[in-house]
């Protein structure tokens, strides 16, 4: 990024996504200062339209010359997209923003949640990698807590929707639910069982020790983010049948002993985490009551009776903005802070 500019040229590679299109909405909601908006896509999407400001922005191919003038650029396409034209990207004078994972096990690129570790940004060299969904929340929920006691282990189980695996995904379960309700045969193509009144327990292909890759990402990115690799993480993923909204249940041990209501209020001080927690009147987040909103909703925060000072914590969010898109363009707008402020660290109402 070029100190002095008042706009910039904002390339989105995979435009068309549902990460791609929330990431341009994030844009123009959080007035973001772009001077030229380059939509990118795979061939079979180019000449989607897209709306920008109440303009209409056809799709391009992706291509190294549609990347050559850009100063940021969004990676939210697939892997082997964000390997071939990140790199290029940068060699033209842009800073790459992945959110395909491409990167995220590059131990040389940035692994960036702006409230968590911003101070990791200085080391990026043109890449800055976003986490997984799963490991935003955990690592948003978390980092006040270590802030107050040290951690012995973490359990969490995270209940993934549809958007996490992406349009097609969505498009699946609505053609199933539909199907089944009208009592028709269904297909499986996105997933390896039926997604729609199902569950099951797999993200990610298996690896040998029995664990899938998305859990494995989840345990290696919060301890990246966290920086902190004292404690044990076990993480089980589960696809459910929600269109939008990540739900995860973490338990927490402690080496001390910390109350509910203690939790409550550390909590309740992290910028973009919501406290939302009465269950006498049935109150806590439902993944249906976050979809469109930029915080990490947390309640259900209870003693675990099973751990000598153990805590369970209900968090929910939505995995197109927090989970992916609004990090991504939380992470550009501290890098606009860093050049045009020369700090690296923005108000919490720029967080938020």
């Amino acid at each position: 990024m070029v100190k002095g500019k008042n706009a910039y040229i904002v390339a989105v590679a995979g435009a068309t996504s549902a990460r791609g299109r929330e990431l341009i909405d994030l844009l123009d909601e959080r007035k973001f200062p772009v001077g030229g908006l380059v939509a990118l896509a795979p061939e079979q999407s180019a000449g989607e339209r897209l709306e920008f400001k109440g303009r209409s922005i056809v799709a391009r191919k992706i291509t190294k010359e549609a990347l050559k003038d850009a100063d940021v650029a969004f990676f939210f396409d697939d892997v082997e997209t964000s390997r071939q034209y990140a790199p290029l990207a940068v060699r033209s004078g842009a800073i790459a923003i992945d959110g395909s994972q491409a990167f995220q096990g590059d131990a040389t690129v940035p692994l960036v949640v702006p409230e968590v570790n911003r101070h990791v940004l200085d080391r990026h060299t043109g890449i800055i990698a976003n986490p997984c969904s799963a490991s935003i929340g955990l690592a948003m929920v978390l980092k006040p807590i270590l802030a107050q006691v040290r951690l012995k282990s973490v359990v969490v189980t995270t209940l993934q929707p549809a958007s996490d695996t992406g349009k097609k995904a969505m498009d699946e379960l609505a053609q199933q639910t539909v199907a089944l309700l009208n009592f028709r045969d269904l297909e499986r193509i996105v997933y390896p069982h039926q997604i729609a009144f199902n569950c099951f327990p797999q993200a990610g292909e298996f690896l040998e020790q029995g664990d899938t890759t998305e859990e494995a990402d989840v345990v290696n990115d919060a301890r990246r983010l966290l920086e902190d690799d004292k404690f044990q993480i076990s993480a089980t993923c589960v696809r459910v049948p929600v269109f939008r909204g990540f739900s995860e249940s973490i338990t927490i041990e402690a080496e001390m002993a910390i109350s509910a209501n203690e939790l409550r209020a550390v909590l309740s001080g992290m910028p973009g985490v919501i406290v939302y927690d009465d269950p006498g009147r049935s109150l806590y987040p439902t993944p249906i009551e976050v979809v469109g909103k930029n915080e990490i909703h947390v309640g259900r925060i209870r003693e675990n009776r099973a751990l000598r000072n153990g805590i369970t914590i209900w968090c929910v969010f939505d995995d197109l903005r927090k989970g992916t898109s609004l990090n991504a363009v939380q992470i550009a707008e501290e890098l606009i802070h860093t050049v045009r402020e020369g700090t690296g660290k923005p108000t919490d109402d720029q967080l938020a």
